[in-house]
């Protein structure tokens, strides 16, 4: 049976959980049908790495550059310039991970507001989509994009993890949605199952956020917690239950929202 061609449009690639077994993870990944990859970038460095990982895969890795909230602290206005040239790689397909994230506080709230807001400005400035992340902070990542309407059609809020009312706020607004194996999660996904069947065909999108998230439902469990893209089918066939769609019409939807939106040509 001939495999759907997926994207997974998150996977934290360059993480040190990889090192050892990067390439057999890539080539499990498409085994398993994955056609193309979206390596996150969520430091300055981080996002070098990723570049670096996407010059050693071109066929089928692409990169993000940002800092993560978690990181924000660490971000300086003087950094700006750095982030511009990772935005001016040709491998660089979005800017990000950015946003903002209350749920940890690892970075305290206003340096988050204060990082994220100088990433909008820059990624609008040079004309980049947007990567975003968001936890228990949606008025104020709300508030923040709303301050540059033209990214806001251009800006895909990954591992959505919200109820309907932020869902449809942020559908309202023209974000498109990325969803991964939270959607698995009977103990903390059942918001997202309701809800993930709101969002437009042509504003979803999928991912596996590796190494984090690995999906519950997976059968065999791995002796393992560590996620990686060979398991997004089992995010493809969730959400494609709970949306009540065909699975391989599900696949080929999504990929064509990656393609557009990220301006893919793997």
């Amino acid at each position: 049976m001939q495999l759907p061609a997926l994207i997974d449009i998150g996977v934290n690639l360059s993480h040190d959980s990889y090192d050892q077994d990067r390439a057999d993870v890539i080539a499990r990944a498409q085994h398993a049908g994955v056609v193309a990859m979206i390596v996150t970038g969520s430091t300055l460095a981080d996002s070098a790495r990723a570049l670096e990982l996407c010059r050693q895969w071109p066929a089928l890795l692409r990169a993000t550059a940002g800092v993560h909230p978690h990181h924000s602290a660490g971000f300086q206005d003087s950094d700006c310039a750095t982030l511009a040239d990772l935005y001016a790689d040709p491998m660089t397909v979005a800017a990000g991970e950015c946003g903002l994230d209350y749920y940890r506080n690892y970075s305290p709230p206003a340096e988050q507001r204060r990082a994220f807001g100088l990433q909008l400005q820059l990624a609008a400035t040079h004309g980049l989509p947007v990567f975003l992340h968001q936890r228990e902070a949606h008025a104020d990542f709300m508030a923040m994009l709303r301050e540059h309407p033209q990214l806001l059609t251009r800006a895909v809020l990954h591992c959505f993890t919200g109820d309907a009312k932020e869902l449809d706020d942020c559908l309202v607004a023209g974000l498109a949605i990325g969803v991964t194996g939270w959607i698995c999660d009977e103990r903390r996904g059942q918001a997202l199952r309701e809800a993930v069947g709101r969002i437009p065909d042509d504003r979803l999108m999928l991912e596996t956020d590796g190494p984090y998230l690995l999906p519950r439902t997976l059968q065999p469990k791995p002796a393992h917690r560590r996620n990686e893209p060979m398991y997004l089918p089992v995010i493809l066939d969730a959400v494609a239950t709970f949306r009540g769609q065909p699975a391989d019409r599900l696949a080929a939807l999504t990929s064509a929202n990656a393609r557009r939106f990220f301006g893919l040509k793997l």
